[in-house]
């Protein structure tokens, strides 16, 4: 399962049954679940920790040194869950040393050709991001979002879950969670509702997010007052809440 020209540090930790390509590299303090397969002439550096059934392609580049020009963090690692995919080209940088000193990575994403997770990133599960999307320092992606290719989003922004965000688009502030999002710079064009569908969602819940994207988005309100007027309208899943909470807690602002 390994092969004789794949080089492979003594400190790294292999799982049962990982499949290891010609000419990779794995360097010290590199685990490896079980079931993982990595393809030729990919390199993982450490400290970086991948957990079950991960498919790394050929020329992939994990857990290299933060772009970064503080001080290194010896101890930063980056965290990869399971069942991910990561494609040709793709490079996945540890954290640096001005955050939690992790990057992490959920489970079952699906990272295309050339897509860049800097430093201190934190991307959940179920996650599509396409070619050549690129994501700056300490970005956070929500859960089941899908981003299409050549997207670039600015350090410090957030993605929030079930967004989808149209191919080329430029990130400069958080795009809401269950909503769309395109252009340079990204506007909102709505709710997600063929995602949410898709996943699930009743349509009650789509119907409350769509009333709440046009009451906070394309109304007269203040987000000041968003609550207040999101009550008043009966709109109180826990969709909403969420979109609420995330609206609050935001540090660079809010997509409109």
């Amino acid at each position: 399962m390994i092969h004789p020209t794949a080089v492979i540090h003594p400190e790294t930790s292999l799982g049962a049954n990982v499949s290891i390509g010609a000419y990779a590299v794995i360097g010290a303090q590199v685990s490896i679940g079980d079931g993982c397969s990595i393809g030729h002439h990919a390199v993982i550096e450490g400290p970086t920790t991948l957990g079950r059934d991960n498919r790394i392609y050929p020329h992939a580049c994990l857990g290299q040194d933060a772009q970064d020009l503080g001080h290194a963090a010896p101890n930063a690692r980056l965290e990869i869950g399971s069942g991910n995919i990561v494609r040709e080209f793709v490079t996945m940088h540890r954290a640096s040393a001005k955050d939690q000193r992790i990057t992490r990575i959920g489970d079952n994403n699906l990272f295309m050709n050339y897509v860049h997770i800097a430093h201190d990133c934190v991307v959940g599960h179920h996650v599509v991001l396409a070619n050549g999307v690129t994501l700056a320092g300490h970005v956070s992606i929500g859960d089941h979002v899908n981003m299409g290719g050549l997207c670039a989003i600015h350090q410090f922004s957030r993605i929030g879950s079930y967004a989808m965000v149209g191919g080329g688009s430029i990130i400069t502030l958080d795009i809401p969670p269950f909503m769309l999002a395109v252009g340079n710079r990204a506007k909102l064009y709505g709710i997600n509702r063929v995602g949410l569908r898709r996943h699930g969602f009743s349509l009650d819940e789509i119907n409350q997010l769509k009333q709440a994207y046009r009451l906070l988005f394309r109304g007269p309100h203040r987000f000041d007052d968003a609550q207040a007027t999101l009550q008043a309208a009966g709109l109180d899943s826990p969709q909403v809440s969420h979109l609420l909470d995330f609206i609050r807690t935001t540090k660079r602002g809010i997509t409109f």
